[in-house]
């Protein structure tokens, strides 16, 4: 998991409008109930967003995220991934992740991801982190239908038990793509992260890879001070690839 219960996703800059969020529930294409959180700008001024959480699911970083997205004009939604599987709504500290995450499939998380697409109503980028980085980096496929797709340290090759990643897919993808990663993530290797780029390169898909040094995994979090400049560039980056697909 990326995140704990006390963390928070670092502020952008000051909003440049009001909010109003709220707890909801979408319907995927074979019928599962599964929970999402949406924020929604008074004033839009881009792109609707999906986030796809860390392998823990929607949880209280994730739904301030979409409040800080929707503060620069952005509808955002987040879903969670255990609609399927689980009893309850809670992904706190109690949620035994670990019993879920073997059920869960890439086919699942995409249908609820064009759910959520759907709900927004409007063209939308994808924003994964971890887990769901990875599969947002999938999403760039065109039957998606996504202005574009970011990923924070997603990833993006063989990785079992789940196999081969998007690097080994990249002749299928097509949305521009936005990677941030953190030169100091043991579980992505440069390698891996370098072949990414490459295979996009080979497949003509646009995009941009960013690796920031010294970073682990989880760096974009306020309670990291001393990342708090890389937390800002990934900010201005994340802002401007939206803002480019207004």
């Amino acid at each position: 998991m990326c995140y704990d219960n006390d963390a928070a996703p670092p502020r952008p800059q000051p909003p440049i409008t009001g909010t109003r969020s709220a707890d909801l529930r979408l319907a995927s294409a074979d019928g599962t109930s599964f929970a999402a959180y949406e924020s929604r700008p008074d004033r839009v001024s881009g792109p609707g967003v999906v986030i796809l959480p860390d392998v823990r699911g929607l949880h209280g970083f994730y739904k301030q995220l979409t409040v800080r997205l929707a503060e620069q004009g952005h509808p955002a939604l987040a879903l969670d991934y255990y609609g399927r599987t689980a009893t309850d709504d809670d992904r706190g500290e109690s949620f035994q992740v670990m019993a879920h995450i073997p059920k869960l499939t890439r086919e699942n998380i995409q249908a609820d991801l064009q759910a959520a697409t759907e709900h927004l109503g409007r063209p939308a980028v994808a924003l994964g982190f971890c887990m769901g980085g990875r599969n947002a980096f999938f999403a760039s496929a065109p039957r998606f239908g996504l202005a574009g797709v970011i990923g924070f340290y997603g990833a993006p090759g063989i990785a079992g038990p789940y196999g081969p990643g998007p690097t080994q897919h990249a002749a299928e993808l097509g949305a521009p793509i936005l990677g941030l990663f953190g030169g100091a993530d043991e579980g992505i290797p440069a390698e891996q992260v370098a072949e990414f780029g490459a295979a996009l390169t080979g497949a003509g898909v646009e995009h941009e890879i960013v690796v920031y040094p010294g970073a682990p995994h989880g760096f974009f979090d306020e309670a990291h001070d001393e990342h708090e400049a890389i937390c800002a560039d990934a900010w201005r980056r994340v802002l401007a690839f939206l803002a480019a697909r207004a």
